[in-house]
């Protein structure tokens, strides 16, 4: 269960100013060392925002023993707050809630004697002054620094997979509550799902899992004026590592920029489902692809690395 860290972190999120040590000291008094939380605040033309990454150290960490993968978290958003023109958190913080709280939930088991044997890396930013911007069939949060920007502080060359978490309400091709996960993204083939993570998905929900469908412009870089679902993949343009999207979805379109619409008990789900992936993964029990497969796929078809950048004019 992990609806006690979804509701802290909520909280803690829930007001017009960051306090990068209340953010610190919170995950330290999970049992966090402090050379594991990394807080920077970085400014451009749009905005500021604070990028927060959190290094929770497997059973190697004393004896620097690294025998198993590490698995990154990515809280992937445009923003947790549109003020001045909103009041609260927006629907689009729920990645960066769900990121910290997997993280929160990974450290206090560390610190009760349950050490994963692999280290888990989870980043997110947060900025409660980000602005809005006009998008089909609902406004979006728009980041107040670049794509680049948050690549580079959020994915870490570290990471051997990573979990991509971002709201994704803002559309009509997913019509479920709760959350869904992405086929694999991986130097710009878009392969099948993998059946760990499905297995994984409907051990948690009890439910059938559920795909999100994703197109060839959803894993192009942003800033080339192609229409992106959202930003959810976005981390697969900046690594080699396989990425998984995990969506958080409603049954009907609902703008990022929406206050009032965090439902805990859904981030609650994804939450758990990020825990029982760290576990497995670190456990080698967990492929996000399968490696043979890859490698026949492009012996046969080339490279599709390309897609990673903005393409042939820039």
């Amino acid at each position: 269960m992990a609806l006690k860290q979804v509701i802290e972190v909520y909280e803690m999120l829930d007001t017009p100013r960051i306090e990068p040590e209340e953010i610190k000291n919170y995950f330290l008094q999970k049992g966090l060392d402090d050379s594991e939380i990394m807080i920077q605040k970085i400014k451009e033309d749009k905005g500021e925002t604070q990028f927060i990454k959190i290094s929770i150290g497997g059973r190697g960490r004393k004896t620097q023993e690294k025998t198993a993968p590490t698995l990154g978290i990515i809280g992937r958003l445009g923003g947790i707050g549109a003020r001045p023109h909103k009041i609260g958190l927006v629907s689009d913080a729920d990645g960066a809630i769900t990121a910290l709280a997997a993280a929160a939930k990974i450290v206090e088991m560390r610190k009760k004697g349950d050490i994963l044997p692999g280290d888990v890396i989870a980043a997110t930013h947060l900025s409660p002054h980000s602005p809005i911007i006009p998008h089909q069939p609902v406004p979006f949060m728009d980041a107040p620094v670049s794509m680049e920007t948050m690549n580079t502080h959020e994915v870490d060359e570290r990471m051997k997979a990573i979990l991509s978490i971002d709201t994704t309400k803002g559309n009509r091709v997913i019509n479920c509550r709760g959350f869904a996960i992405s086929p694999t993204v991986k130097d710009g083939y878009i392969l099948r799902v993998s059946e760990d993570l499905l297995d994984i998905m409907q051990n948690v929900t009890g439910k059938m899992p559920v795909v999100l469908p994703i197109t060839t412009q959803d894993i192009i870089p942003y800033g080339n004026d192609i229409y992106h679902l959202n930003s959810i993949m976005q981390p697969a343009t900046a690594t080699h590592a396989p990425v998984v999207g995990v969506a958080i979805t409603t049954e009907v379109p609902v703008p990022g920029c929406a206050t009032g619409a965090n439902h805990c008990v859904d981030l609650e789900l994804a939450v758990r489902f990020v825990v029982e992936v760290a576990k497995a993964f670190a456990e080698r029990k967990c492929a996000f692809y399968d490696e043979k497969e890859f490698h026949k796929l492009t012996s046969l078809y080339g490279s599709l690395d390309h897609l990673k950048y903005k393409g042939k004019k820039n």
